[in-house]
Formats: structure tokens, C-alpha cells, sequence
């Protein structure tokens, strides 16, 4: 899942990068107003961590215009101010949740799950397809009872498969969603990534549920019961 951290202090911009994107999420950082409303006119993300005290127009402005111009994507404010009239103002913006900083790491996953969650209108957010399934809350993934252990980017990749079950994916569209923004790598590190996970969802129980879509990329598909 794709996700915009917008925060001036850019050590924890920084900070929070690394943490979620060890949790599997791409994550692309903003330090401003401005750059904020650049990034999300024509990216599409999940969800948006958005701190109040922002140059070049703070996050009131971002999230007015943000909903102004028909964007729902759910919105985290982030804050030093513990004001309940700050907290009133940013709801009635149309931010979906309010944190005051400092904060717990795992507060924060908490009311991020909860907003996906609620966003996705899935009351047991769990994907499936066939006899895989992946809880992105737990972080937890099966193929039938077995449980199968992925590391942070592999459950990322999957997580981003199943949400477009069925459909070709693109190597570029993986990187955009799986990677972030300003990855400027080999985009063959999708054929790593598959090959990593075909090894741990496909073979060990004789399927072939990930499939390769020669010119055009990847599909995940239904895997036998």
C-alpha cells in the first residue's frame, strides 16, 4: 500500500519513512503544502499522514483542498497541538483521524489499519484467493493451514497482487505501489520479488497462482482449494 508522509521536522518524516516502510508500505515524504498538493495530483494513495504546521500552506489548507477537489483518500493529521478546537477544525476539514505527537509507533499502525480498514468497508480485512490468504492487519499470510512466513517487501508485493486479483499488473505499477515514488532502480527487481514469492506461495504446494503475463506483467490468480 502506497502512502504520503507530509511533515516539515524531516528527521521524523524520515523516521516514519523507515518505520512503515519496514511494515510493507511504500512511502513517499513531503515537506510542505506545496509539494503535498503536487504529489497527490496524480498519484493515487491509500492513505495520508498529514502534519498540522506546514510552510507553504498548512494542513488545513491541504485538507480543504484536498476534499475540495473531490480526493477521499483517508487523512491522519499529525500534530503538536492538543487543542480539542484544533482537533474539531481539522474533523470538520475532513482529516479522518487525529494524532497528537508525540506518539506511539504502534498507536500509530493501529489508526492506520483502522482507517484502511474502514476505507476498504472490510469488516475481517482479510484477502484471499483460492486457498491463499493474507491478513494485512496481523501481517499474516497462509496457503490452506500453513502458515507461510514473508518478509516486509514480499508482503507488500502479495498485499498489492491480491487487491488487483485477476488483473495484469504492470512491473511499473508494482514498483509505484510496492517501491515509492523516487525509486530509481532496475525495474527486474519485480522478477526477484515474484520469483521470491512464487517460492513460498507457488511451489511448495504445486501451484501456479502467480502467473507471468509475457509483455505485460503479472496476474495474480485464484489458487485451488
Amino acid at each position: 500500500m502506497r502512502l504520503l508522509v507530509v511533515d516539515d521536522e524531516r528527521e521524523l518524516a524520515a523516521t516514519l519513512a523507515d518505520g512503515l516502510e519496514a511494515e510493507g508500505f511504500s512511502v513517499d515524504i513531503a515537506h510542505d503544502g506545496v509539494t503535498a498538493m503536487a504529489l497527490t495530483d496524480g498519484r493515487a494513495y491509500d492513505l495520508i499522514l498529514l502534519d498540522l504546521m506546514l510552510p507553504q500552506g498548512n494542513g488545513y489548507q491541504v485538507c480543504e483542498a484536498l476534499r475540495a477537489r473531490g480526493d477521499h483518500t483517508p487523512i491522519l493529521m499529525l500534530t503538536a497541538k492538543d487543542g480539542e478546537y484544533d482537533e474539531a477544525e481539522a474533523l470538520d476539514l475532513g482529516a479522518d483521524d487525529y494524532l497528537t505527537k508525540p506518539f506511539s509507533f504502534i498507536v500509530l499502525l493501529a489508526r492506520m489499519r483502522s482507517l484502511l480498514r474502514r476505507r476498504q468497508g472490510e469488516p475481517v480485512p482479510v484477502l484471499a484467493a483460492g486457498a491463499l490468504r493474507l491478513d494485512p492487519a496481523a501481517r499474516r499470510c497462509w496457503v490452506g493451514d500453513i502458515e507461510v512466513t514473508l518478509t516486509a517487501r514480499e508482503f507488500a508485493l502479495l498485499e498489492f497482487l491480491l487487491r488487483r486479483k485477476g488483473e495484469v499488473v504492470s512491473k511499473t505499477e508494482i514498483v509505484q505501489h510496492v517501491w515509492d515514488a523516487h525509486f530509481g532502480g532496475d525495474l527486474n527487481v519485480v522478477e526477484v520479488y515474484v520469483g521470491h514469492l512464487r517460492r513460498k506461495i507457488d511451489h511448495p504446494f504445486a501451484r501456479s497462482c502467480l502467473q507471468t503475463v509475457r509483455g505485460a506483467g503479472y496476474r495474480l490468480m485464484d489458487a485451488p482449494a
